[in-house]
């Protein structure tokens, strides 16, 4: 176990390099000077100059990136250009939101994903798979922006249940769940598809195998099979799912943070691309990429635990 998270650290490396690399370019590329921003639109052509020598933006490009690289390894990530505060202040105030709005869609939309998978498996060909596939195939083709579209027009507008703009407060507190609930079904709606319908087609092989029938001929009831014979080994596959889905899933928070206007940190990320506040918006696709990371190492560990073969 603890060789194959020392594996994943070490292939972390090069990955966070590269992020670093390409979120370094791609500012870089974009349209705008930090000098001018931070200077203002009012200032003198030698006040924007003076600036540009300050931040070291006189500088070729490679220095700039090796400058910059050796300050994100001392955990400097600068300064915002419009806010004037640090940018770990700025991430860790939007990371909590975040992390809370993950919680709140994963904690619903894999389980119900699972058991509508697992239902549909059971009840193969009838009406209920098939309904539960055509509602898995919506969920896939829909895209978020649409689904948070039609929560806030008929849950927050025309039946007035629920909030919509705004976080009201921590998760724990009634305000702040009435707050993340239309985002978390937002963002959770499009993950149920794919867990479903994987968890489908993972259960009807798994309930072909022989240790399977085995347990059939054995009397056990067909729920202890599926439970403890079949769920178990098809999940294995759903595991590797979630994590190639957690990219999919963080896209789609910063679109479900910026339609709910929830200070999260991809409605910040985006609020800096859009306002030139490259420190910000680099610190931002930084930590993006260690959730990503992290994600991901759960899942390998997870995948660890339900198959032993790969601890081997």
């Amino acid at each position: 176990m603890m060789t194959q998270v020392l594996n994943r650290l070490i292939i972390s490396i090069p990955v966070l390099f590269g992020v670093l690399l390409l979120g370094f370019c791609l500012l870089i590329l974009v349209p705008g000077d930090p000098a001018i921003v931070l200077a203002g639109p009012t200032a003198t052509p030698e006040v924007v100059e003076a600036i540009r020598q300050e931040m070291g933006l006189d500088e070729p490009v490679l220095v700039q990136f090796l400058s910059y690289l050796g300050r994100v390894l001392q955990g400097d990530l600068g300064r915002s250009l419009i806010s004037n505060k640090t940018v770990v202040s700025e991430l860790g105030a939007a990371v909590v939101p975040t992390l809370e709005l993950m919680v709140a869609c994963l904690i619903w939309s894999i389980p119900l994903g699972i058991a509508l998978g697992t239902l549909a498996a059971v009840f193969r060909g009838r009406i209920i798979d098939r309904a539960i596939m055509a509602v898995s195939v919506a969920g896939v083709s829909l895209p978020i922006f649409f689904i948070c579209l039609m929560m806030i027009h008929f849950v927050g507008v025309q039946w007035r249940l629920l909030p919509f703009i705004g976080r009201g407060g921590p998760l724990w507190t009634v305000e702040g769940l009435r707050h993340i609930a239309l985002p978390a079904l937002s963002l959770g709606a499009i993950f149920i598809g794919p867990v479903a319908r994987m968890t489908r087609s993972s259960v009807l092989e798994v309930l072909k195998l022989d240790h399977v029938r085995t347990a059939r001929a054995k009397g056990l009831s067909e729920t202890q099979v599926i439970l403890r014979h079949g769920l178990r080994n098809a999940l294995i596959p759903v595991v590797t799912l979630v994590g190639l889905q957690a990219g999919y899933l963080v896209g789609g928070a910063v679109v479900t943070e910026s339609i709910f206007s929830y200070p999260g940190l991809g409605r910040l990320a985006v609020g800096a691309i859009l306002s030139s506040d490259f420190p910000l918006a680099q610190g931002a696709i930084l930590i993006l990429a260690l959730g990503f990371i992290l994600i991901n190492m759960v899942v390998d560990i997870l995948y660890a635990l339900l198959d032993p073969r790969v601890q081997a």
